[in-house]
């Protein structure tokens, strides 16, 4: 990123790499990047596509489509107060989304709620996925328990509360200490863009919508499990090691059981890993993909 450049003038930068379309009335906003195999990368929160933005023009070069989307409610994308903000509606939506986009088959990146939410995906769509990578992420949601920068969100008022006090100088704090290891080659103003990005004309209200939805229940964690147990198509995945929240001890692990992977590829890196880890995310997604039958 140049040096000088503005928060204002890397999200307009954002908004015009990337492009609209349309799912069921909803203004939908994607980075769509390169030609050839197809990978879906799925965000969580509080994020959006703007996250994968290295990790999918490094895809490009390696000679693939990388896609990510916004979902209603963040990014760019349209904010409906009445959408269904549920794991099982963001899943939904993501399944119509596929379909606007036409990706008949497609290599899927998961990561935080981008998790649950892809992992219902894939269980649904399985013949089109050729390959899951995983990061850090969590599958048994009915154990799970949100990190604790997270917990008030989910409760009335303090939610509201706690978003009026995240600025560009206290999400930075956050962003600098527990999410990003290596800031090097990220600038004050590119972290300052999630907060916009999140914020923008609702105030984050459908964020807020999202962290009060989370399922749960033993039913929507046997979806996710149809999407790794016994599946058909190869899974890795790639752990942020030094991530203070979604540890790997707890959930890399969990992970790594379910699925019944080996061994999982830690990097030197916090929770929002596709920052300063984006090159061995898409060379792990690229290997993976270029096994014999893919290509």
């Amino acid at each position: 990123m140049k040096k000088g450049i503005t928060t204002e003038e890397i999200i307009e930068a954002h908004r015009t790499s990337g492009r609209f379309f349309q799912v069921d009335d909803v203004e939908t906003f994607a980075l769509d990047y390169g030609k050839g195999p197809a990978v879906l990368c799925l965000h969580g929160v509080p994020t959006s596509s703007f996250l994968y933005r290295k990790v999918l023009r490094g895809l490009q070069e390696r000679g693939f489509r990388g896609v990510s989307f916004d979902y209603p409610g963040l990014g760019l994308s349209e904010r409906p107060e009445d959408f269904d903000y549920s794991f099982s509606g963001l899943a939904s939506f993501c399944i119509k989304a596929v379909e606007v986009l036409e990706l008949d088959k497609f290599h899927l990146v998961v990561h935080d709620i981008g998790g649950p939410v892809g992992f219902a995906l894939a269980a649904q769509l399985q013949p089109r996925i050729e390959s899951i990578t995983i990061l850090n992420t969590w599958i048994n949601v009915d154990t799970f328990t949100k990190p604790l920068p997270m917990q008030p969100f989910e409760k009335p008022f303090l939610g509201e509360a706690e978003l009026a006090l995240l600025t560009h100088a206290t999400w930075y704090l956050g962003f600098s200490t527990l999410a990003v290891s290596d800031m090097s080659g990220i600038s004050k103003e590119e972290a300052y863009a999630y907060v916009d990005l999140l914020k923008r004309e609702d105030g984050g209200k459908a964020f807020l919508k999202i962290m009060r939805s989370f399922d749960y229940s033993p039913a929507f964690k046997r979806r996710c499990y149809q999407a790794v147990k016994g599946a058909p198509y190869p899974i890795q995945a790639l752990w942020g090691a030094e991530d203070p929240g979604l540890t790997f001890e707890r959930y890399g692990q969990e992970i790594q059981r379910v699925a019944g992977l080996r061994d999982i590829q830690k990097l030197p890196a916090k929770h929002l890993l596709q920052e300063d880890q984006w090159a061995p995310i898409a060379d792990a997604v690229a290997q993976l993909a270029s096994q014999p039958g893919f290509r």
